[in-house]
C-alpha cells in the first residue's frame, strides 16, 4: 500500500478577510469593488403601510373617494380588502368590489374642498 504525503491546502484567516465583502458590517477599502458586486438582499415584499391605512379607515368607517383609472369616482366606506381588491360599501348604490389594479388613487371624502 502506497501512502503519499498530502499537504492540506487551507487559506489563512488574513486571506479570507481580504476576500470577504464585509467586515463587522462595514465594507473595507480593499473590498469596496467586490462589495458592489456582492448580491443584495431581496427587498421586503410589503412595508405594511397600505395594510395599516386600510385597517385604520375600516375601523373608523371613514367615508372615502376611490378614483378609478378611467376617472370615475366611487364614494363609500371600505369594508374589507385583500391583496387584489377592496370592497366599498355605499349607501345610495350597490356595494362594489374594486380591483386595486384599476384604482388610480384614494382619499378621504372630508378632504374634498368645494
Amino acid at each position: 500500500m502506497l501512502t503519499a504525503n498530502r499537504k492540506l491546502i487551507r487559506p489563512s484567516l488574513q486571506d479570507l478577510s481580504e476576500h470577504s465583502p464585509q467586515t463587522n458590517g462595514n465594507p473595507t477599502k480593499s473590498s469596496a469593488g467586490s462589495a458592489a458586486n456582492a448580491k443584495k438582499g431581496i427587498p421586503q415584499e410589503q412595508t405594511n403601510a397600505e395594510n395599516y391605512y386600510y385597517v385604520k379607515q375600516m375601523q373608523s368607517r371613514t367615508p372615502m373617494v376611490v378614483v378609478l383609472s378611467d376617472g370615475e369616482m366611487v364614494r363609500g366606506v371600505v369594508e374589507w380588502y385583500d391583496r387584489n381588491c377592496i370592497k366599498v360599501n355605499r349607501d345610495d348604490a350597490p356595494n362594489l368590489m374594486i380591483y386595486k389594479s384599476h384604482i388610480k388613487y384614494i382619499y378621504k371624502q372630508e378632504d374634498e374642498s368645494d
